[in-house]
């Protein structure tokens, strides 16, 4: 089906990104999607070589460490999908002190160029569970159960936790309060998403997913990342990489939508995900925790 509608990605070349980009191309839409460098081949390839690329999508080079350079790529659409994160901070090269910094710049400018392009009418941002934690303010014990309301503490060592969690926990945090605060301006929608799984389009694992297998794949760093959230969450929030997408293509698609909104589909211990694995292949040693 042809649509006339226009939405910026950014963060394009990523896991979710590109499924996201993929999703928008088939159903029609024109896509601007943002990447940090279009001198990559093997980005600009994958994204040029999705279904309708060659008239339905535009790349445009953008850093979140670089607020202002989203301009040209938002200039004209009526939403945007806000998914780039800063992860790997470089401080002597960097005007920001960390990750955190760059993150609540960016999400500023971002909001800032939707409403000077005056054609915006929604941002979406892709937020992160691990902003959204029902852990109680002293950091001892959980809250009856995890919603919309539940933000995490920013005052709080947990097992498991090392210093780029915690800082990616803190800039998640941050950004998304940074931009909720301007619901009202236009309309602006929060989906904090669990640990997504599924078939990628990428040529290495996401991040997430090798994540999600670390216990068959024996990876103790990625290991702690799972430890870490089930520490922090209580369970761990997954869901699979095409239930995000359409999701996000959701809260396009409606007439009107604003607010925070939790986006999973199922909250998993580290053993069931275990005792999971060990039923879908019996032929991996899984370790007993």
């Amino acid at each position: 089906m042809e649509k006339e509608t226009k939405v910026c990605v950014t963060g394009a070349a990523s896991f979710l990104g590109s499924w996201l980009v993929k999703k928008l191309l088939e159903q029609g839409y024109t896509v601007n999607a943002t990447l940090r460098n279009l001198g990559d081949p093997n980005k600009v390839g994958l994204l040029s070589s999705l279904p309708n690329a060659g008239t339905k999508l535009r790349l445009y080079e953008a850093d979140v460490y670089n607020p202002g350079s989203f301009k040209q790529a938002i200039e004209g659409c009526e939403y945007v999908v806000h998914m780039a994160t800063p992860l790997l901070h470089q401080p002597l090269s960097s005007q920001f002190k960390n990750t955190s910094e760059a993150a609540v710049a960016g999400v500023k400018s971002i909001m800032e160029l939707c409403i000077r392009s005056g054609t915006v009418k929604r941002l979406i941002y892709t937020a992160s569970v691990t902003a959204a934690s029902p852990i109680k303010e002293n950091g001892k014990g959980f809250k009856d159960r995890m919603h919309e309301s539940c933000w995490t503490p920013q005052e709080i060592t947990l097992p498991y936790s090392n210093e780029l969690l915690a800082e990616y926990t803190r800039s998640k945090t941050l950004s998304e309060k940074e931009l909720l605060r301007h619901n009202g301006e236009l309309e602006v929608v929060s989906l904090v998403c669990g640990l997504v799984g599924g078939k990628t389009l990428l040529s290495s694992m996401p991040e997430s997913m090798a994540v999600l297998i670390s216990q068959p794949a024996k990876n103790k760093r990625r290991y702690r990342t799972l430890r870490f959230l089930e520490e922090l969450l209580g369970r761990v929030p997954i869901l699979h990489i095409e239930d995000v997408c359409n999701a996000h293509i959701f809260c396009l698609e409606k007439p009107s939508i604003k607010g925070r909104f939790l986006c999973a589909s199922a909250y998993l211990s580290s053993a069931d995900i275990a005792s999971h694995g060990r039923k879908l292949y019996p032929h991996i040693e899984i370790p007993e925790d």
